[in-house]
């Protein structure tokens, strides 16, 4: 048997001519997910940063992808009794596009989620003809209405290409951001080979029947208000196009779209359906088409579970009516366009005054009080600047580039892969060292190459600087406004460093004249110095990052330890490490090295000598300059030592100034992942004693708390706490040893009955065991163990099935929010592809079939449906 996951879908005739996959027959249903997330990556160490407001993830992006992506890559399906009877894998059934942003993002943080997407698109070509669900993006999520025609086909070049990098095969169609177009657009999607593009029906002005030998003038019929009929596709040609190229056009469904984004509709796939179903034209046509689109995010993030509705729709509810699941591609093949549509001069899907949202103070995503002017002059400054850098990026790029705008166009082949640096840390990747080797006017010296680096740089920046997100809401200094002009000042000081020209002062005297709603800011200028000046980032600070952290990456090592040199990465930087001092003095350490920080984005280099003097708790000293020789380096270091061995702070800080000069870094210098890090160790040591007080509290108090629980009496605050502390401690000391011994089967009975005594223990005194890090170690535990159990366990299978299933039990009993899904996912997959059919073979044989009933309960353990093997032994 199969899973309803599993099962093919049912069409109307799988072999003759009625096949709906090969001839257009009947209902067509296409639900289109638009998948995002901005960037977020500071631009100077091409990574996100910790966001608070995401808590409790690490950022947005995880956040999201905790409720949204991966839920979309493995959809439950429940029978009655809440047991999963299906994972379907939704992106093989709806259309979609993914962001580069976002796809790169899950590319580095979830592996096996990138690759079910890209899975479900092979698996959706093999079903439909050859026709994938995925459709690229213009790259950068930019306006492009409001992008000058460079930006227009760079834009869709880099969306292209980055789509054939991941999916192995050309685009068929190009989701535009906001749905934003204007025939300009439009001509340059013609131009690069783009068949087809999705649009709200708010965005047709009027429509006709193709022109025919019978009627060469069919009338047209103005649709201006959003009549026009989704259910069919249109073809759209170009304005005073001589060669009368085109592009075909899709219209989503507006009032289904509508309702699943700002009603409850798709909380129940049965109304779902039904809402599709009264969307059916009854005029007896051959085919239709209803499609509807929205915000992939909607799907679980926006509205939490329903990423279930849409698995069971698809595999379930639309199957039962005889609809045919499609996408977009997939349906034009099969149904051409038989009509034709203009379109409105320039419009998007989420602003009703053309994409004034992106410019003006049209009052689309405003909020009530507060004004939209920073708009405009936001707009007008970004224009110039994009200008200003493009006289840049001329004039130095021809010196170095046989065609500056075409090697724009390639270095998405860098973006996609930069690769790592030589050991050397020098001349770049192999694939940096190909593109620059294809465009270069000459060969190019080490400084030349790292000049043509920059200023491609500068134009990704200027690209980024347009991302749509920082005129979407209603403040300039909301984060997503804050990050456009980060990127612009990454741009603004690339161009600084290839030409010599300083623009910045220029760009934020226009920015004064942006006001903000939020008085602390006052106007753009202000948000430019106190938000995006003070991120910016340098190589001495890089360096001090290395300097701090390494006396912590290094805590187990010997003191005066001299190191060989070695490599290690700092964000977006490889650090050389030549040589590297640790002294101590009482609780005072000193650090000294030498290291060469090179830039993998540009292969900017520079060699530092750093010293860092920690004072014990989170007093630190840290100085840099650049590495002036081997003598002077030795001598630097002779003196710093020196002084350390007078133990006195204030000589050794006083030499650090003599040699060094006034500027330092302190703790609070660093970056905030790595800042964080380095308190929660300092504060390591004073948690465990706490931990130890609390501890002694509580047993010395057990009896009196067991009297108060006993007699259903309040207990008092502080007994309470620190019973929730110690037996807090207590469960992570152990999870911590589960975790370390889990291959050593005595070690872990002996860890889960211990587990198991605190569960207990907790469930009497009502503790709230508050250990987050304890959820997710104990998850991992479980997912290896039946790892273990399902592909090679040690001989004696009754017994890990019993330990296991023990610690399912004990994981449920300490109350701390533990998820099954991983393992449900991994017994899910195993279940149909090796449980099943080899119970199968043993009930044909006649075999034991206690080994497969044991099997089989363990899925009921995991919440798994299988009673219907379950009962035949």
């Amino acid at each position: 048997m199969t899973s309803a996951a599993e099962r093919p879908m049912p069409q109307a005739d799988v072999s003759g001519q009625n096949d709906p996959l090969k001839t257009a027959a009947g209902v067509y249903v296409t639900v289109h997910g638009h998948f995002y997330q901005p960037p977020r990556e500071n631009p100077y160490l091409d990574a996100i940063e910790r966001q608070p407001s995401a808590s409790p993830f690490h950022d947005w992006n995880e956040r999201i992808h905790h409720e949204c992506y991966r839920p979309n890559a493995f959809a439950r399906v429940f029978n009655d009794k809440g047991e999963v009877v299906g994972i379907v894998n939704n992106y093989e059934y709806m259309s979609f596009n993914i962001g580069a942003t976002l796809m790169s993002w899950l590319e580095r943080h979830d592996m096996e989620v990138h690759q079910r997407i890209l899975e479900a698109d092979r698996k959706s070509q093999a079903r439909l003809n050859g026709h994938g669900n995925a459709i690229a993006q213009v790259y950068n999520h930019i306006i492009m209405p409001l992008a000058n025609e460079r930006d227009k086909y760079t834009q869709i070049r880099w969306g292209k290409a980055d789509f054939k990098s991941r999916f192995g095969r050309d685009t068929e169609g190009m989701w535009l951001a906001e749905a934003a177009v204007d025939y300009p657009t439009l001509s340059a999607l013609v131009a690069e080979g783009i068949r087809f593009i999705i649009l709200a029906p708010s965005q047709a002005q009027r429509c006709r029947l193709l022109a025919t030998e019978t009627d060469p003038h069919p009338e047209w019929l103005e649709v201006g208000g959003g009549q026009i009929d989704p259910t069919r596709p249109y073809r759209c040609y170009l304005k005073n196009d001589r060669e009368n190229r085109y592009i075909d056009i899709f219209f989503y469904d507006g009032p289904i779209s509508r309702d699943m984004g700002f009603s409850d509709v798709v909380y129940n796939s049965s109304h779902f359906a039904g809402r599709v179903g009264a969307a059916i034209r009854g005029d007896r046509r051959q085919a239709q088409l209803i499609s509807v689109a929205t915000d992939g995010e909607t799907f679980g993030h926006h509205k939490g579970g329903t990423e279930k509705t849409l698995a069971y729709a698809f595999i379930g509810e639309f199957a039962k009516h005889g609809w045919t699941v499609t996408n977009f591609a997939h349906y034009l093949s099969l149904n051409p366009p038989t009509w034709e549509v203009e379109l409105k001069p320039v419009t998007a899907w989420s602003c009703s005054h053309g994409v004034d949202r992106w410019q003006d103070d049209c009052g689309c995503g405003g909020a009530p009080g507060w004004h939209l002017k920073w708009r405009r002059p936001l707009r007008d400054t970004l224009n110039w600047l994009r200008d200003e850098l493009i006289k840049v990026y001329e004039e130095q790029g021809r010196k170095l580039f046989i065609d500056p705008w075409q090697a724009r166009d390639e270095y998405i082949e860098v973006i996609r892969d930069r690769q790592s640096l030589t050991p050397s840390g020098s001349h770049g990747s192999a694939n940096v060292n190909r593109f620059l080797a294809r465009h270069q006017t000459h060969k190019l010296t080490e400084v030349e190459k790292i000049d043509a680096l920059r200023l491609l740089e500068m134009q990704r920046h200027s690209l980024l600087m347009f991302t749509s997100c920082g005129w979407f809401f209603e403040e300039l200094s909301r984060p997503e406004g804050t990050q456009i002009l980060r990127y612009a000042a990454r741009a603004l000081e690339l161009a600084g460093d290839v030409a010599g020209i300083q623009l910045e002062k220029s760009f934020i005297k226009r920015l004064a004249d942006a006001p903000c709603n939020i008085e602390q800011f006052r106007d753009g200028a202000e948000v430019y110095r106190q938000l995006v000046s003070t991120a910016q980032v340098n190589f001495k600070q890089v360096a001090a990052q290395y300097a701090i952290t390494s006396l912590f990456n290094r805590h187990q090592s010997p003191p005066n330890q001299q190191s060989s040199s070695n490599e290690k990465r700092v964000y977006c930087y490889i650090a050389t490490e030549y040589d590297y001092q640790l002294q101590r003095m009482g609780a005072s350490s000193l650090a000294i090295g030498h290291v060469s920080l090179v830039s993998e984005i540009t292969l900017e280099r520079e060699d530092l000598v750093f010293a860092v003097l920690h004072l014990g708790g989170w007093d630190f000293h840290c100085c840099i300059q650049p590495f002036k020789g081997r003598r002077a380096y030795t001598q630097l270091k002779e003196k710093l030592f020196a002084a350390l061995q007078q133990a006195s702070a204030a000589n050794t800080i006083l030499a650090m100034v003599q040699l060094f000069g006034e500027e330092a870094f302190s703790l609070q210098n660093l970056f905030a992942e790595e800042r964080h890090r380095i308190m929660r160790i300092l504060t390591q040591e004073t948690l465990s004693r706490l931990d130890q007080l609390y501890t002694q509290t509580y047993r010395d108090n057990y009896g009196i708390l067991m009297a108060f629980h006993r007699d259903e009496l309040p207990v008092p605050q502080e007994l309470q706490v620190a019973a929730d502390i110690a037996l807090g401690h207590r469960c992570m000391s152990l999870l911590r040893k589960l975790e370390q011994d889990i291959a050593e089967s005595t070690q872990v009975i002996n860890h889960l009955v211990e587990l198991k005594a605190v569960a207990t223990e907790a469930e009497h005194l009502h503790c709230r065991l508050n250990i987050p890090e304890g959820k997710g170690i104990l998850e991992q535990i479980v997912l290896r163990s039946l790892w273990q159990l399902l592909h090679d366990g040690n001989g004696n299978f009754e017994a890990d099935m019993q330990r296991f299933e023990n610690l399912v039990d004990i994981a449920h009993q300490l109350n701390i929010g533990i998820s099954l899904e991983r393992s449900q996912e991994l017994y899910f997959h195993r279940l149909y592809n090796s449980i099943i059919p080899e119970c199968t073979d043993v009930l044909a044989n006649e075999g034991d079939t206690m080994q497969c009933r044991r099997l089989l309960k363990l899925g009921e353990k995991l919440g798994v449906c299988v009673s219907p093997w379950l009962n035949q032994f």
